[in-house]
């Protein structure tokens, strides 16, 4: 026998006979396990979410740990971009990168350039995301040197920005940072105008710095609405000035949020390109509102809906909007209106009488009721966003602004656009975070167009949400919860069509939805294994966060 193959049977004895470490078994994986770094010689292309159209080489460009930044942009509108120009340096490089640094004739990349052509830095619905990306060494192959991003608004160059840091790709065999595949050319636009999470605080309390953990990673998948369910049932965590014993409605006084942490939540969140959409549900999911004003419960054994005969109940409604509205700039206001379980209404003795004299039924009572809040919102200069009960009971006598908010299933948008109204996709079985046992390729492949065939009528879908509700999630396991499945969506929201919906998704996507989650790792961000069979469950075992 060679004395190869006697090696080899001894060091398979010898394996055999170790034990394990720790004294137990490790499960093992079914396919072999690899180390994988991403090089120029893998053929998928490592950005989260895919750009519209890109071009690039074979060559690979040197990053200068002290990139400098060169900012045109017109009027005082340069802090927000070289805020965070700053803050993408500091992901890009690490300590020791920088302190390995060389003489810069020998980095590629040196000067990051930023072209904005708008002077206006509004943060509106539909702002143009647009813009261009050039990465080269200035030789025959690419006639810019360094890194160019051309955007119309501050909020392009911001997703520019985004995209350029996923170029970049640390060398630790060098101590250097190095951008693979180059030259690039990239020119991109988001696919929807809203892509949204939502994230709910009245189930359990967010703290505002993991809310603004959260924003950052949205950021990073290109996500630009957060749907702000503050309050809720459970608890009412906000101050709102004119009515000041509303949060008495919270777990406790150190589970609130001030009105300058509402502020400085939306600030956080502008800088980095992002809308806040507040919700206030009514009239269900309400009964928190009564621990500080009781008079809003029909009686002390109907704690909700509110109490749709009282004009208090509306006068309330309208203090809170109004103090919200000083905070939110966001055009679009969430007014819930799910779930509205009327029968308490019409067993309680006042009400009972109201709805007697108006001849009204609790269908039309709660009709009533959410037509009137609308024209709060709506008088305040809000565009209303209801869920999907309102449209489904009453559509006829929506106002005809309002945008209708699926979540209970599929098929709900193609009869809200046929009738004229504005959609927005959240079907509970393909995009709801708290369920756990819904894989990442099911909210990668949801359409939001599907069923919609007409152009007129597609353009009436605004985009679509994913859902992070809070019954079974804290700050404990709230980002392993939505990520890296709302990053699946995020491309299915962003990137083209035809670019999401072609070829084998473990070959085309999986490896770039692996490398995205172990980025948001390296960036602090708690993501949770891709492939788990459910999520947010820790890995199986020892392994690469490459194939996990």
């Amino acid at each position: 026998m060679p004395s190869e193959a006697v090696c080899f049977l001894l060091l398979l004895l010898l394996s055999l006979l170790t034990p394990p470490s720790h004294g137990r078994s490790i499960p093992r994986r079914s396919i072999p396990r690899r180390h994988w770094i991403p090089s120029t010689n893998d053929s998928p292309v490592y950005l989260w979410p895919l750009p519209k159209q890109f071009n690039h080489g074979d060559g690979i460009l040197c990053v200068d740990p002290d990139l400098s930044l060169d900012l045109q942009v017109p009027g005082d509108y340069l802090e927000i971009v070289s805020d965070a120009f700053e803050r993408y340096k500091d992901l890009i490089f690490t300590h020791w990168e920088r302190s390995a640094r060389r003489s810069s004739a020998e980095y590629d990349v040196a000067k990051m350039t930023v072209i904005v052509s708008s002077t206006n830095d509004t943060l509106q619905f539909g702002v143009d995301e647009s813009y261009m990306l050039y990465v080269g060494r200035g030789d025959g192959l690419s006639v810019v040197k360094g890194a160019t991003i051309e955007a119309n608004t501050i909020y392009g160059a911001l997703r520019g920005l985004e995209t350029f840091s996923q170029l970049c790709i640390p060398n630790y065999e060098n101590k250097s940072v190095e951008i693979q595949k180059a030259p690039w050319s990239i020119k991109d636009e988001p696919r929807f105008n809203f892509r949204g999470l939502l994230i709910d605080t009245s189930r359990h309390y967010l703290p505002v710095n993991v809310i603004k953990q959260v924003i950052d990673a949205m950021s990073y998948a290109k996500l630009n609405v957060l749907h702000w369910h503050i309050l809720d049932e459970e608890s009412f965590p906000l101050e709102v000035p004119s009515y000041p014993n509303l949060w008495k409605g919270s777990y406790s006084k150190l589970e609130r949020y001030t009105i300058e942490d509402a502020y400085e939540v939306v600030d956080f969140a502008k800088k980095r390109g992002i809308h806040i959409m507040a919700e206030v549900d009514v009239p269900g999911h309400a009964e928190s509102w009564g621990s500080g004003y009781p008079d809003l419960w029909p009686s002390a054994n109907c704690t909700e809906p509110l109490d749709v005969s009282k004009n208090f109940t509306f006068e309330v409604i309208s203090g809170i909007l109004s103090d919200m509205r000083k905070i939110f700039p966001f055009e679009l206001f969430h007014l819930g209106g799910d779930e509205v379980h009327t029968d308490c209404w019409s067993s309680t003795p006042h009400v009972k009488q109201w709805l007697q004299e108006r001849n009204m039924t609790n269908k039309e009572a709660y009709q009533y009721f959410v037509l009137r809040a609308q024209k709060i919102a709506a008088d305040l200069g809000w565009i209303p966003v209801n869920w999907e009960e309102t449209f489904n009971t009453f559509n006829k006598s929506l106002n005809p602004q309002t945008v209708v908010h699926n979540w209970w299933g599929p098929g709900v948008c193609p009869e809200v656009v046929e009738k004229g109204f504005r959609c927005i996709v959240s079907n509970q079985g393909v995009w709801y975070l708290d369920h756990l046992d819904i894989p990442w390729e099911d909210f990668y492949t949801n359409e939001p167009l599907e069923g919609i065939n007409n152009t007129a009528q597609q353009n009436l879908v605004l985009g679509g949400e994913v859902c992070m509700w809070g019954e079974m999630a804290d700050t404990s396991v709230v980002q392993q919860t939505i990520w890296p499945r709302a990053a699946a969506a995020a491309e299915r929201l962003w990137s083209p069509l035809e670019s999401t919906s072609t070829g084998n998704l473990n070959t085309t996507v999986l490896p770039r939805l692996h490398y995205f989650r172990c980025l948001l790792n390296r960036r602090g961000i708690a993501a949770a294994p891709v492939t788990n069979k459910y999520a947010r469950s820790p890995p199986y075992g020892p392994d690469s966060c490459y194939v996990q």
